[in-house]
C-alpha cells in the first residue's frame, strides 16, 4: 500500500506530505513494511504478469 492516498486522522493532511509527528511515523512504517510498498498497481502487475510469462515458457521448455 502506498501512503499517497491516506489522510492523517491528526493534522487531516496527506500522510505521503509528513506534514504532523503522527504523519512522518505512519509514512515510515508503511516504507518499512513492505519492500513493494513504493511500486504503483501498474508496475506490481507489470512484475506479476513477467513471473507469468517467464513460468509458461519454462513449462513449454520443460514439456519440449
Amino acid at each position: 500500500m502506498t501512503c499517497d492516498r491516506l489522510v492523517c486522522a491528526n493534522c487531516a493532511g496527506p500522510v505521503s506530505e509528513g506534514r504532523c509527528s503522527v504523519c512522518r511515523a505512519h509514512r515510515e512504517r508503511l516504507h518499512r513494511e513492505s519492500p513493494f510498498a513504493s511500486l504503483s498497481p501498474t508496475a506490481l502487475f507489470g512484475l506479476l504478469l513477467a513471473l507469468l510469462t517467464v513460468a509458461l515458457v519454462a513449462q513449454r521448455v520443460a514439456t519440449a
